[in-house]
């Protein structure tokens, strides 16, 4: 594993409001351009991660595949994956590269054995935001991932239901991180410190909102 991340991890304060802006950046729901595709698929390349080029299709009304691929080895274990449109697995390899397993043997004191997703591609709308219920996920576009936990080598098992207001403030820490390092790589971070509907996970999206919560 590369330390390389000195962990003060010069990560800036995750911008947060409130409210969730009404007027959204979301990526197109139409083909991603092919040559977005290939760049970013040479990028992973470039960066040693394993993967397999997905074809594009249409999956329901809002709903859809394109420009995705599927991780196969990233250099971090992780669970559920399934299709993530490209730029998104892009930005979560760095993170999870980057950030995470940096930050969870430099605070927690274990290497990073796993990381527990929840899921990326799921053709559903936005639950738990007033206003929003009609429009579809960032996962409806294979363009979100859920992250519910983390398991050390040491075999602990840090969850987002229940270590984000943990007793141990190394824990505190180590999430409230990798959290502000998520809003430096993705579009939109959901936390607990959300809503209700995001008491369990992470959700990182990668839409170009800015928006950090």
């Amino acid at each position: 594993m590369t330390m390389g991340l000195g962990l003060t991890l010069a990560l800036a304060a995750c911008g947060s409001s409130p409210k969730r802006p009404q007027a959204q950046v979301r990526p197109d729901l139409s083909r991603v351009p092919a040559r977005e595709t290939a760049q970013c698929e040479a990028d992973l390349r470039a960066a040693g991660v394993t993967f397999r080029a997905l074809p594009d299709k249409q999956t329901g009304p809002g709903c859809g595949l394109s420009g995705t691929v599927q991780l196969l080895e990233i250099g971090v274990p992780v669970n559920n994956l399934t299709a993530i449109r490209c730029g998104e697995a892009r930005a979560f390899v760095t993170w999870a590269r980057n950030a995470v397993a940096p930050a969870a043997y430099q605070m927690l004191g274990s290497e990073l054995a796993r990381i527990d997703s929840m899921g990326s591609y799921a053709c559903r709308n936005i639950v738990g935001s007033a206003g929003n219920g009609s429009r579809r996920s960032g996962h409806a576009i294979a363009n979100a991932i859920d992250i519910g936990g983390f398991v050390l080598k040491d075999g602990r098992r840090i969850t987002i239901l229940n270590d984000w207001n943990s007793g141990d403030p190394q824990v505190r820490r180590f999430l409230q991180t990798i959290r502000a390092s998520a809003c430096r790589r993705f579009g939109t971070v959901l936390s607990p410190d959300y809503n209700a509907a995001h008491r369990n996970h992470l959700h990182l999206e990668d839409d170009g909102a800015r928006f950090c919560r």
